[in-house]
């Protein structure tokens, strides 16, 4: 088995929230990682009974998953999700399909445009 990573294959990316994080002690965190979803961080999740009452509620589950880092921030959970300005969840949200779409790390074919790679939507739609 070939586990090593090949020569310029990206599996975590740099980002910065459009408003920014705003923790308890009022330090406002833009700058953050994001790695690459695995199988699990999209399956897991489904068993959740936040995400069975409401299916929007996914996305917050899987980006906390996800994010490695945000500001000086190294355990991100639910809470740091949902206390997120909307347009940061949203910005998330599309550099997450980005970043996880077939093809966009090994210049295979994209998915048509305008659909959804993984159905998740931070407005409750699939």
């Amino acid at each position: 088995m070939n586990d090593h990573v090949r020569p310029g294959f990206a599996t975590e990316v740099d980002f910065h929230l459009p408003k920014g994080y705003v923790d308890a002690s009022g330090t406002l965190h833009r700058h953050g990682v994001m790695r690459l979803a695995t199988a699990a961080d999209e399956i897991l999740p489904l068993r959740d009974p936040r995400v069975q009452q409401n299916e929007a509620y996914l996305i917050v589950i899987v980006l906390a998953r996800v994010l490695t880092r945000l500001g000086t921030l190294t355990d991100i959970d639910t809470s740091t999700i949902e206390g997120l300005y909307a347009s940061d969840l949203a910005y998330l949200q599309q550099l997450y399909e980005r970043l996880n779409a077939p093809g966009e790390l090994d210049g295979d074919e994209a998915a048509p445009a305008g659909r959804s790679m993984h159905g998740m939507s931070a407005s409750g739609g699939a």
